[in-house]
């Protein structure tokens, strides 16, 4: 249940993951999303304001023709038929009848009495509609005597505003009677136009919301038909960067995306053929260096053996080499036996990029082989070796002792004396070697100048030399390359560097147990290998 339990919750975190993968702003899915909500939204938000705005006009205007059309009429009838000094009495009941119109308005009514005072009839009662409830500009309005002319026959004209109390909308009016008369002021409540509209907004933000949710899914639906090509085109393009060269797309359609795919195919099909026609100059040129190799050895076999007893005549005291040839002898003797190296090393390159080179594992003893190795070669004097026995080590001994013989021959030829080789066991330096015993750790390091920082990045490179001067230089240019591919095949590597002390060193680091990563193993020989080292 616990393995059930931890799978699912995996599964769910990868699921989240991949949302979210998918939803990340650098997402052009989420892009084309948002881009289609925001124009969505302002053509909505747009269309609502327009249509709310035209809704509103029209019903509030509607609304106050209509009662302004009711109060003048109103004012004509009613107001018109009182006397030009009325009573309260008969302001009060004027007002009364007159808000018993159609429209349901409040009237306040302003006159004179017989008796020169002011008296009010309001329709609301004593404590209803006042004067000092209609705004001051429009009472100044109201009772401006205006210039008759030809255009203007009244002296006094109807005059409204809309204002809000207490967020409720009132539509207020102001007009005297034509020819003398009482002053009446009108008060409606637009109160029901406002829910009205309200009602309207509502509808329009949800028409809104609506409008942004569809287009969200509309542009989610375009977004995964214009996506899936281009998803289809990174996957095939992850393909082909994993070799997978035959890797195509499935054209359909006659669009862009279509036009990329085949684009993409015939893209991927040059560079097969490409590919195709690289690896197999490569393979060609594998194949002559091992057939010029293997021809080489057969002639070179007789010149050695013919040198050798040269060699024996150039060290035979009295012996019988004329002193005027003998220079011309020694050349032969030390170019042939380069050449032999090189033949050597050139078959063991070809075994390593044709992939047969194999390893022929042994409990080894590190130090041991280390002595060992500088022993045969007659380096005693020049090394100084600081390693202590009983560090084990299941490698390859034949191609260590290449490696060794490379880096400190090299060491010895370009670096200065006195050369260090230094070995220590580093099991936190392998993550993967859980169970293997750790990390060897050999340092070869000499007091000569050091490796010039532009030649650094390139001092694992087949026959490079570090200097151009020195063309017929003892070493083949191969030496530190075999070493590196012999560190490779362990499952191991070699760094170089400069030390800060002065001199270069380089770093050799290899698993103690090699079978252990599953490298290739064999119970026989491998090849043989050439052991200077050159730069």
């Amino acid at each position: 249940m616990t393995h059930e339990h931890q799978g699912g919750a995996r599964g769910w975190s990868a699921a989240r993951k991949g949302v979210w993968s998918r939803l990340r702003f650098t997402s052009l899915r989420l892009r084309l999303v948002v881009v289609f909500g925001l124009v969505a939204l302002t053509a909505a938000v747009s269309a609502s304001g327009i249509a709310y705005w035209l809704n509103r006009e029209s019903v509030l205007t509607r609304t106050q023709d209509a009662v302004l059309r009711d109060f003048e009429r109103e004012m004509q009838n009613r107001a018109g038929a009182l006397p030009e000094h009325p009573t309260q009495d008969e302001l009060q009941r004027a007002a009364g009848q007159m808000a018993n119109s159609s429209q349901r308005f409040t009237v306040l009514l302003v006159a004179k009495d017989p008796d020169g005072r002011t008296v009010y009839g309001s329709s609301g009662g004593l404590n209803g509609f006042s004067l000092e409830d209609v705004p001051k500009s429009l009472r100044d309005a109201v009772t401006e005597r205006q210039k008759i002319t030809s255009a203007n026959k009244y002296a006094h004209r109807m005059y409204w505003l809309r204002t809000v109390d207490e967020d409720t909308p009132y539509l207020v009016a102001g007009t005297r009677v034509i020819g003398g008369g009482p002053t009446g002021y009108m008060l409606k409540s637009l109160e029901p136009e406002a829910k009205d509209l309200n009602s309207l907004a509502w509808s329009l933000g949800i028409a809104t919301a609506l409008a942004l949710i569809g287009s969200a899914l509309l542009a989610h639906a375009a977004a995964t038909t214009v996506l899936k090509p281009v998803q289809r085109l990174g996957v095939a393009a992850r393909r082909l960067g994993e070799g997978k060269l035959d890797t195509r797309l499935r054209v359909s359609g006659t669009d862009e995306l279509a036009d990329l795919s085949h684009t993409f195919n015939k893209a991927a099909e040059a560079l097969e053929k490409r590919v195709a026609d690289m690896a197999a100059r490569d393979e060609a040129s594998r194949r002559f260096v091992a057939d010029m190799s293997h021809e080489l050895r057969t002639p070179l076999t007789a010149i050695t053996a013919v040198t050798e007893v040269l060699e024996e005549e150039l060290e035979f005291e009295g012996g019988g080499i004329d002193p005027m040839i003998e220079p011309a002898v020694r050349l032969v003797v030390s170019e042939t036996r380069r050449l032999n190296d090189l033949v050597e090393n050139l078959m063991e390159v070809t075994r390593f990029d044709a992939g047969t080179a194999r390893l022929v594992l042994d409990d080894v003893d590190v130090a041991d082989q280390i002595t060992a190795c500088i022993d045969a070669r007659a380096w005693l004097d020049a090394v100084d070796l600081d390693a202590e026995r009983g560090i084990h080590a299941r490698l390859d001994p034949r191609r260590l002792d290449v490696i060794l013989a490379n880096l400190v021959g090299n060491a010895l030829k370009h670096g200065g004396s006195p050369v260090r080789v230094a070995v220590r066991e580093d099991p936190g330096e392998d993550d993967e070697g859980a169970g293997d015993g750790g990390t060897v750790v050999i340092q070869v390091r000499d007091h000569g100048p050091g490796i010039p920082e532009e030649v650094l990045p390139h001092v694992f490179d087949r026959f490079y030399k570090a200097s151009a001067s020195r063309p017929r230089s003892e070493g083949s240019g191969l030496g530190l390359s075999i070493a590196l591919e012999n560190a490779h095949i362990h499952g191991g590597e070699i760094t170089a560097a400069n030390s800060p002390d002065g001199g270069a060193v380089f770093t050799l680091r290899l698993p103690r147990d090699v079978s252990a990563r599953g490298s290739g193993e064999k119970t026989g020989d491998a090849g043989d290998e050439g052991a200077e080292g050159d730069a």
